[in-house]
């Protein structure tokens, strides 16, 4: 997975060719901080950094630090596909939104 864990805080990691460097961005945040280095040790160390100043910053403006997540989103699917879920969700027993939900939380914590 493309992803650093940096004091409880999750950033995503991809490389940029055009500047031949990590990038890393933290999400679910309430605001953007990201971060650079041409190594992984720079890059965590870089990203402590970002997550600091951000951190100082929510505090001196009285922010939030994490986003809010209401748990819940849409999910735009073909008919065909509603059908297939539907018939699937009822043969395991299960309401459609339940057997999503289980679908998701076991492809997100397959290791």
């Amino acid at each position: 997975m493309n992803t650093m864990d940096i004091n409880g805080y999750r950033a995503v990691i991809q490389y940029d060719p055009e500047i031949e460097m990590f990038r890393g961005e933290f999400m679910g945040l309430n605001g953007g901080a990201d971060f650079y280095a041409k190594d992984i040790e720079g890059l965590r160390r870089e990203g402590e950094i970002s997550l600091k100043v951000f951190l100082d910053m929510c505090r001196e403006d009285g922010v939030e630090p994490r986003k809010e997540f209401s748990g819940r989103f849409n999910l735009r699917v073909s008919p065909e596909l509603h059908a297939e879920i539907s018939t699937r969700a009822a043969a395991e027993g299960k309401s459609l939104n339940q057997w999503v939900t289980d679908l998701l939380d076991e492809v997100i914590h397959a290791n």
